[in-house]
């Protein structure tokens, strides 16, 4: 069979089992996202072996089509009207659980006698968190409310702080290792981020002001597709973060256009095909024998990780006046971990080749264990939280609607 029927079967056959997770997320109540990842880990060479090899040269192109589509409406967020009187809180409380999971991270390995270089890359890989899987989980529960917005715009921005932050680290772990210039890295990264909030502003600017032009319909399909494969292609070529890009160009849209919100709709109406894709495919990726490789160094990362994001997003949410409930919650929906983090555990092993092993078999390790557990933590808070609308059918696709700030 030649390798493009190979990807059209494999794909309609993916597709369809996102009609499975539907089935069984209504009679169990797992999030989907976990029933895909673990389709995905079954089929895929840990398990099964049942999925294609060329599956490695179009999952990228997946993976970035949902992270945009997912970056364009987490931009949308964030809108004037609703960070009216919380924008500079909104930041320091991102920033605040990220440094918390990155010293909780870094400091304990560190008196554990962990070599200082992987303490430090660790725990900047530690700061990032999943988009895709966060809101994943709230569009299938159809949450509503004070945690539900902190946490949409949360993980918005923390592809920022984690990059970041790692780029600080993984600086001081050149130096500490005597092999890395400081200014190389922080400069690497001063290139990517601005880079990807130029591009973003680049589209986004006569992407806002072409929106609400357009007649609802076929036009804004077209719009919004455009935008997205526009996006994933300069991200690709130029080695810029798409994620990030996204959110910059979602957030220009929104506080541009008029009628910002009839393209935004037409993204939501047909990105879960993506979605399904990406994490069948991320869960075929994980390789269940890296448990071997890690020992108790990838049970402290994880344990680690998991107290830095509880107690930063609740000492964050205290100093700057969030709601008790957002404080108490906020952290535990927080726990996904997946793409961003894989990309610099890459970066890292790339740059520090004699830890790489190391660091890669933590990460991606972490990476199954929070992509198992993580959407069930993120339902569970925002179930407390009081914001899942009584009697709500997550398993209907077809409803589910990321609401986007109005400004018709």
């Amino acid at each position: 069979m030649d390798d493009t029927s190979q990807a059209l079967i494999t794909i309609g056959v993916l597709l369809l089992l996102g009609l499975v997770a539907d089935f069984f997320a209504k009679r169990t109540k797992l999030p989907r996202v976990t029933l895909l990842m673990v389709m995905g880990l079954i089929a895929g060479p840990s398990v099964l072996d049942a999925l294609p090899e060329n599956r490695e040269v179009w999952f990228p192109l997946a993976a970035d089509i949902a992270l945009v589509m997912i970056g364009l409406l987490l931009g949308a967020e964030f809108t004037k009207q609703r960070l009216k009187g919380q924008g500079i809180g909104l930041f320091s409380l991102a920033l605040m659980q990220a440094l918390f999971a990155a010293a909780a991270v870094g400091i304990v390995l560190v008196l554990f006698d962990v070599e200082t270089e992987i303490a430090l890359l660790l725990a900047g890989i530690a700061t990032a968190t999943a988009p895709a899987a966060t809101v994943a989980v709230v569009k299938e529960l159809k949450s509503r409310g004070n945690l539900t917005d902190t946490l949409l715009r949360v993980v918005a921005i923390d592809d920022l702080f984690a990059l970041v932050l790692f780029s600080v680290l993984a600086a001081a772990a050149g130096v500490v290792s005597g092999t890395g210039s400081s200014g190389e890295l922080i400069g690497d990264a001063a290139i990517e981020i601005g880079g990807a909030i130029g591009l973003g502003i680049a589209i986004g600017v006569p992407a806002g002001l072409l929106t609400g032009r357009i007649k609802p319909g076929e036009a804004t399909l077209l719009e919004g597709l455009g935008i997205v494969l526009l996006s994933v292609g300069l991200a690709t070529w130029l080695g810029l973060s798409p994620l990030l890009l996204a959110v910059v160009t979602g957030i220009t849209v929104a506080n541009l256009a008029k009628h910002h919100t009839r393209t935004f709709r037409e993204i939501e109406n047909i990105e879960w095909p993506f979605l399904v894709l990406f994490f069948v495919l991320a869960g075929a990726s994980l390789e269940t024998e890296s448990l071997e490789n890690i020992g108790w160094i990838g049970a402290g990362y994880v344990l680690l990780r998991t107290a830095g994001k509880l107690l930063g997003a609740y000492v964050g949410g205290r100093l700057f006046h969030f709601p008790e409930t957002t404080n108490r919650w906020l952290g535990m929906a927080l726990l996904p971990h997946a793409g961003v983090a894989l990309g610099l555990a890459l970066i890292a092993a790339e740059q520090f080749p004699e830890f790489g092993e190391d660091i890669l078999s933590v990460t991606v390790v972490a990476t199954v264990v929070f992509e198992l557990i993580g959407p069930l933590a993120t339902r569970l808070a925002v179930t407390r939280a009081g914001e899942v609308p009584h009697g709500n059918d997550p398993a209907e696709p077809d409803d589910i609607q990321l609401e986007t700030p109005s400004a018709e």
